[in-house]
C-alpha cells in the first residue's frame, strides 16, 4: 500500500504535514528542532512559523535532510517580510506559505485573560530587535501582548497587490493561507499562488466561521486544478485524513495534535503522534479499498444532510 503524495513538487511518505505552530519551546525546550527532526525522521514536511522561538537557519540545521516551508505575515515594514523570505531561500526551504486572515488578532479571552507574553527566557528567534522578537517586556496593560504586538507589526492593510509583490519577490511556490471563500481561492490562482491552505486559523480569529471540511469542496471546484489545494483545522483521525483527501485536498496539516506531542516527549512524542495518524490512515485506506492515494476519491463520501421544521 502506497501512502507518499507530493507537495508541491515535493515527494512526502504521506499526506499529512505539520503546520505552522508558533512558540513550540513553550510546549518543549526544544520546540520547533525537535519538531523539524520528528518531521525528517517521518519523511514528511514542516511549515515554520515566523512567530517561532527557533530561527529559520536552526530548524534547517536541525534537521538537514528535511522539508521545510516558511509561513510568512506580511509585515508593515516590508523589508522585514523580504528579509525572512531571502533567509528562507537560502536556508533551502522549499516554499512559502503567506498568511492572509490575520490583519488583526482575533479577540482570543485566554490570552486576555491572562495578558498573555512570552516568559523572559525565550523570544521570537528570526527576529533581532526586541519589539518584533516579543521580548521587550513592556507592559500590554489589560489586553493579550500577542494582540498588541500585531496591531503594531503587521500590516492590516494587506491586499492582493501585496501578494503579488510577494510573487515577484521570490520564485519559490508560494500558498494562500487561511482561504475560506471561493472568491479568494479564483483571485490567489490569478495572481499564480501555488497553492490554496483552507484554513480558519484554528478558529481562533473569528468566531463562527465554518468547519474548513465544510468550505474545502467549493474551494477545490474553484480553482479548477489550477492550484493544490490543502486543509488544516480539525484533523485528529485517519479517517479524518481520507475524508479531506476524498473532498478533494492534497494534504492536510495538523497543529494542536503536534504540539501535544511535543508536551508529551519532545521529538519522540512528535514523532508518535505522526505516526499514530500514519497507521490510521492506512487502515482507513485499506478498509476504503485503496492501495494509493491516487484511488481515493468523492464516491467514498456520503454528504449528512440535517432537515430542521420551519414550524
Amino acid at each position: 500500500m502506497d501512502l507518499s503524495t507530493t507537495v508541491l513538487g515535493q515527494k512526502i511518505s504521506m499526506p499529512v504535514c505539520v503546520g505552522a505552530t508558533a512558540m513550540q519551546r513553550m510546549a518543549h525546550a526544544d520546540g520547533e528542532t525537535a519538531t523539524a527532526k520528528a518531521c525528517q525522521a517521518m519523511g514528511t514536511g514542516m511549515m515554520l512559523s515566523s512567530w517561532a522561538t527557533s530561527s529559520i537557519e536552526e530548524v534547517a540545521e536541525a534537521a538537514p535532510a528535511g522539508l521545510h516551508w516558511l509561513q510568512l505575515y506580511v509585515y508593515k515594514d516590508r523589508e522585514v517580510t523580504k528579509s525572512l523570505v531571502k533567509r528562507a531561500e537560502r536556508a533551502g526551504y522549499k516554499g512559502i506559505f503567506v498568511t492572509v486572515d490575520t490583519p488583526f488578532l482575533g479577540r482570543r479571552f485566554d490570552d486576555v485573560r491572562n495578558k498573555f507574553q512570552l516568559p523572559p527566557h525565550l523570544r521570537l528567534k528570526n527576529f533581532s530587535s526586541s519589539d518584533l522578537a516579543f521580548s521587550s517586556g513592556k507592559d500590554f496593560g489589560e489586553n493579550s501582548g500577542l494582540a498588541v504586538y500585531v496591531a503594531e507589526a503587521i500590516d492590516a492593510s494587506v491586499s492582493w497587490e501585496d501578494i503579488r509583490w510577494l510573487r515577484g519577490l521570490t520564485s519559490l511556490p508560494i500558498v494562500a493561507k487561511g482561504i475560506l471563500r471561493a472568491d479568494d481561492a479564483k483571485e490567489a490562482v490569478k495572481i499564480g499562488i501555488n497553492g490554496i491552505l483552507v484554513s480558519n486559523h484554528g478558529a481562533r480569529q473569528l468566531d463562527g466561521v465554518p468547519a474548513t471540511i465544510d468550505v474545502l469542496p467549493e474551494i477545490v471546484e474553484a480553482v479548477e486544478g489550477k492550484a493544490e489545494v490543502f486543509l488544516d483545522g480539525g484533523v485528529r483521525k485517519g479517517t479524518d485524513i481520507l475524508k479531506a483527501l476524498a473532498l478533494g485536498a492534497k494534504a492536510v496539516f495538523i497543529g494542536r495534535p503536534l504540539i501535544w506531542g511535543l508536551v508529551y516527549q519532545g521529538e519522540e512524542g512528535a514523532k508518535e503522534v505522526l505516526q499514530m495518524l500514519k497507521e490510521e490512515f492506512r487502515l482507513a485506506m485499506a478498509l476504503t479499498g485503496c492501495q494509493r492515494v491516487e484511488e481515493i476519491g468523492r464516491t467514498l463520501i456520503r454528504r449528512h444532510q440535517v432537515l430542521f421544521s420551519r414550524i
